[in-house]
């Protein structure tokens, strides 16, 4: 059976009964239907005073494109610490429209371990990532428009690009204000995939709304004659911006197919943003549970590390376990075995392969200094002999290993790893982050490609030195750095899956975010538009004669 159907054959609750569970009372909930709904701000002040729960990451090795199951694995966990009689929700992000239609398809989990209604989180959910594609849309509009009537702040370059949920290489560069009207000045412009725009960076950064408009007036849009920085505020646009997103920034509450309670919110991309949900969302999981489940974006190098060095630095967090995800399917991938020949048993490939494991369990405890265990997200085609070969190379490095059949069985088949989640909560550990703020912004870049990718050095274009030497000039050196980097290696290269040869990391721009608080650098051919497969999954997507959507996995 597939995922979509698993889900609108599940048994959901009214939502009003799941918020009852998660101890939120009928005044803070804004229903959009029987099964989803919003969360009043105003409950965080009410809770301010309740002791914080235990926060869990989920993070991954270096994934396959299809994805290793972190997802499907936060949401198994959340229904398997119910499962053994503890409070615990989910705390997620927000799916985007680019990969539901693109390669990896939809991020409300697989099989048994799903949060619902599944097709609705994927597609057009509450609202939010539209609400924050206008709120881009509306400040180009507003740049131009004011350029248009004479250009008061003296706009000589604009950095602020359109944005829209949907890969679409196409759009990467256009040119714009080609009418011929008297005045229309044409520039050349570009779009962005909505979740790497700066607003949605912001919102999943804010604490509440004033935070928000704060952020908002403070982003840059373009530059002067002087090549003095052009901000929002300058324009006086955050209010109307702010408004946009007034709803947005409540955090919705859905789900899982269990019937647990599960908070998801905003969804930057993890190769090209930030890739967390918001801090709203988590510290509001934090009140409301015993134990909140949250996950990092792609693999550990990307998401783990901005997940640390950005959003825990940020809202004063850390978590009190972590949780590796992997597949035998893709230690093999990673041991050099062809994607279509990652099924067949290979123990020699998995001992190569195993060599990204252990450099994230050494980055997540070495560097980090945080509590970990490994989660093999279990398929059919794993044979025993794989499974004992990881097992006694993990043990090797003092890691234990917990095999999840959750998606198969639900909460029943993950709650081993709940058990020794619950454990690892317990544990001493020494969270420290990997650079200081007070670093360079090149001695940040090269802390996190040495440290946490194993690059042998990092090489800088002229672009990117001379970025680097403007946001020295303007003052924001302190900031925190948001590497852009590919998912699939260590390396910016998406082909180097096993590392074997020194590898340097390539800085093609860098790129200043002042309303999220934090510097962009672009690596390697990185885009922040992405493009179609040749065959997208937006082919097999359908509605039936009955009205029900089929295809989205």
């Amino acid at each position: 059976m597939e995922d979509i159907e698993i889900a609108q054959n599940a048994k959901l609750e009214k939502i009003e009964k799941i918020a009852q569970k998660a101890g939120i009372n009928e005044e803070y909930l804004e229903q959009y239907g029987k099964y989803k709904a919003k969360v009043d701000l105003g409950i965080l002040e009410e809770l301010k005073n309740k002791k914080n729960g235990k926060l869990i990451l989920v993070t991954s090795i270096n994934p396959t494109p299809l994805g290793e199951g972190k997802t499907t694995v936060s949401i198994g966990l959340v229904d398997g610490l119910n499962k053994i009689g503890k409070n615990a929700l989910a705390a997620l992000r927000e799916p985007s429209l680019g990969p539901v239609f693109g390669i990896k398809g939809g991020a409300t989990g697989g099989g048994y371990s799903q949060v619902a209604p599944m097709e609705e989180i994927n597609l057009h959910f509450t609202g939010d990532i539209h609400a924050m594609t206008s709120a881009n849309n509306l400040l180009s509009a507003i740049i131009d428009n004011h350029i248009y009537f004479g250009n008061k702040l003296e706009f000589k370059r604009v950095t602020w690009k359109r944005c829209v949920d949907l890969n679409d290489r196409q759009l990467r560069v256009v040119n714009t204000g080609l009418s011929g009207e008297k005045n229309i000045v044409p520039r050349e412009d570009g779009f962005d995939i909505t979740v790497a725009s700066e607003i949605m960076a912001v919102l999943c950064l804010s604490e509440d709304i004033h935070d928000l408009k704060e952020k908002i007036s403070n982003i840059i849009v373009g530059y002067n004659k002087n090549n003095e920085p052009i901000k929002v505020k300058d324009l006086n646009a955050q209010g109307a911006l702010a408004v946009l997103l007034k709803d947005a920034i409540k955090p919705n509450l859905v789900q899982t197919l269990e019937n647990n309670p599960c908070l998801i919110h905003g969804g930057p991309f993890a190769n090209i943003a930030h890739g967390c949900n918001s801090i709203i969302a988590t510290k509001m999981a934090l009140k409301l549970g015993d134990y909140v489940v949250t996950e990092a974006g792609f693999g550990a190098d990307l998401g783990a590390e901005k997940f640390l060095d950005i959003k825990c630095r940020k809202a004063n967090l850390k978590p009190d376990a972590v949780v590796c995800v992997a597949t035998i399917k893709a230690l093999k991938y990673h041991g050099g075995v062809a994607k279509e020949d990652i099924q067949i048993e290979n123990v020699d490939a998995l001992k190569r392969g195993a060599k990204n494991i252990l450099k994230h369990i050494e980055n997540l405890k070495d560097k980090y200094g945080l509590n970990v265990v490994v989660a093999i997200n279990k398929y059919t085609s794993d044979t025993e002999a794989e499974i004992k070969a990881l097992e006694e190379i993990l043990k090797e490095n003092n890691v234990e290993l917990s095999l999840c059949e959750n998606w198969g069985k639900g909460g029943a088949g993950i709650t081993d790893l709940a058990e020794k989640v619950v454990k690892l909560c317990e544990k001493e550990y020494n969270f420290k982050f990997i650079y200081d703020l007070k670093d360079s912004i090149e001695e940040k870049i090269e802390k996190v490609a040495k440290e946490i990718y194993g690059a042998n050095s990092v090489e800088y274009t002229e672009k990117a030195k001379e970025n680097i030497k403007i946001i020295n000039d303007l003052g924001y050196a302190n900031l925190p750095v948001c590497i852009a980097k590919t998912q699939y290696s260590f390396s910016d290269d998406p082909k180097n899956l096993e590392c074997e040869e020194p590898f340097n990391i390539h800085v093609e721009d860098v790129v200043l975010r002042t309303g999220a608080g934090f510097v962009v650098v672009l690596t390697g051919k990185i885009m922040t538009m992405p493009g179609l497969p040749r065959v997208p999954a937006a082919e097999n997507i359908d509605i039936d004669e009955n009205g029900q959507i089929v295809g989205i996995f």
